[in-house]
C-alpha cells in the first residue's frame, strides 16, 4: 500500500483537532507539510503538530516533492482555485465543505476533475461516523417501514455554539463563505439526506436576513422531494434566543420513527418493538473515519466516499434554498 503524504493548504481551526492529527493516525497516511498565509501561524501549527515543513505560499507547498496529496481547508472562496491548481499537478485532492461558494463553481470543479482525470473527495465526513452508518442501516432494514417525511430543524442564536470560535468570523461574510451559518452547517445535514435517500427530483426554498446583524441571510427554509417519494422539510434560523436552540432531525415512517441531532451522539428509534435510545462515542478527531476511507480509495481499495458529482447536487440544493426574497 502506498503512503499518502499530505500537504494542507489552510491549516486553520478546522484542522487543529477535527482533521489534522487524523492524517497521522491512519495507516499509510502522513501529514508532511502545511501552509497558511500567515507565516508565524503556519510555523506555530507545524511545531505544535510535529509537522516537518511549513509554508506561507501555496505554490511552494504544491511544488514540494515529498507531498503527493492535497487537503484544501481554507474558507470556501478559495477552494476552487486551490483544488484546480492541485489537480493540474496530478495530486488527489480532499476539499472541505461546502466544496465551493455555489453550484456553478462546484460544476467547474467537477469539470476540472474530469479534464485532468483526477481524484477528488469532499469532506462530508459524517457519512463515515458510526452513528450515521447505523441510521443508514436502520433505514435499509426498514426499521421504521417506508419513510414518509423528514423534518429538519437547526435553530441557533446569533453566535451558534456549533461553530468554531477561534478565528475571525468569515462564515458570516458571503463573499468568503457563500452565505452565512447555513452554508457552514447545513451541508452536513443535507449531504446526509442525499446519503440516506439518494436522488432528489425537486427542491425549492428561500432565504432572508431577518435580524440584519451582518450581510448574511439568517433564516432559510427549504423542501426536497426524493425519487423514492421521501419528502424532507428543513428550517434553519440563526437569530433565536439561546434558550430556543435546537438541532433535530425526525424521520417519520409507516411503522415508526428515527430522531437524532445531526451534531449529537444519540439516536431514538421507535417502532413496534418499542423505544430504543442508541448512544455513540465520536472519534477524538471526528474526520478520522472519513480520512481512513479516503486513503483506502486512493489506494484503490474502496469507492470514493463522497464524489464531486454528489457535492454538485448538494450545492444546487443549497443555492435553491438560498434564493433571496427579502
Amino acid at each position: 500500500m502506498e503512503t499518502i503524504n499530505w500537504g494542507i493548504i489552510g491549516c486553520g481551526d478546522v484542522t487543529e483537532k477535527k482533521s489534522g492529527p487524523a492524517f497521522n493516525k491512519v495507516p499509510s497516511s502522513k501529514l508532511v507539510a502545511v501552509m497558511r498565509r500567515d507565516a508565524d501561524k503556519a510555523a506555530d501549527y507545524a511545531a505544535r503538530h510535529q509537522v516537518s515543513k511549513w509554508y506561507s505560499d501555496a505554490n511552494e507547498l504544491l511544488n514540494d516533492e515529498e507531498v503527493n496529496a492535497i487537503y484544501v481547508a481554507t474558507p470556501p472562496s478559495s477552494h476552487l482555485d486551490y483544488a484546480i491548481a492541485a489537480l493540474q499537478k496530478g495530486y488527489p485532492v480532499y476539499v472541505e465543505k461546502p466544496v465551493t461558494l455555489n453550484a456553478k463553481q462546484a460544476q467547474q470543479l467537477a469539470d476540472a476533475v474530469q479534464h485532468y482525470n483526477g481524484r477528488l473527495i469532499v469532506a462530508h465526513y459524517r457519512r463515515r461516523l458510526p452513528i450515521f452508518l447505523k441510521i443508514k442501516a436502520l433505514l435499509e432494514q426498514y426499521a421504521i417501514g417506508d419513510v414518509r417525511t423528514v423534518q429538519l430543524r437547526l435553530w441557533q442564536s446569533r453566535k451558534p455554539a456549533l461553530v468554531t470560535k477561534g478565528s475571525p468570523n468569515w462564515r458570516t461574510q458571503p463573499e468568503l463563505s457563500g452565505g452565512g451559518y447555513f452554508h457552514d452547517l447545513a451541508p452536513h445535514q443535507l449531504d446526509l439526506m442525499l446519503y440516506f435517500f439518494g436522488e432528489p427530483v425537486h427542491y425549492q426554498g428561500f432565504g432572508l436576513n431577518q435580524a440584519r446583524a451582518n450581510e448574511a441571510d439568517d433564516h432559510i427554509s427549504g423542501s426536497i422531494l426524493f425519487k423514492s417519494n421521501v419528502v424532507v422539510n428543513g428550517s434553519w434560523c440563526f437569530n433565536v434566543a439561546e434558550t430556543e436552540n435546537i438541532d433535530r432531525c425526525e424521520m417519520i415512517g409507516s411503522e415508526g420513527s428515527i430522531s437524532f441531532a445531526v451534531f449529537g451522539n444519540s439516536v431514538t428509534l421507535k417502532n413496534k418493538d418499542g423505544e430504543q435510545i442508541l448512544d455513540f462515542e465520536q472519534p477524538e478527531n471526528i474526520q478520522l473515519p472519513m480520512i481512513n476511507s479516503m486513503v483506502g480509495y486512493l489506494n484503490n481499495e474502496e469507492p470514493n466516499p463522497c464524489t464531486i458529482e454528489e457535492a454538485v447536487t448538494l450545492m444546487k440544493i443549497i443555492d435553491a434554498f438560498s434564493t433571496k426574497i427579502a
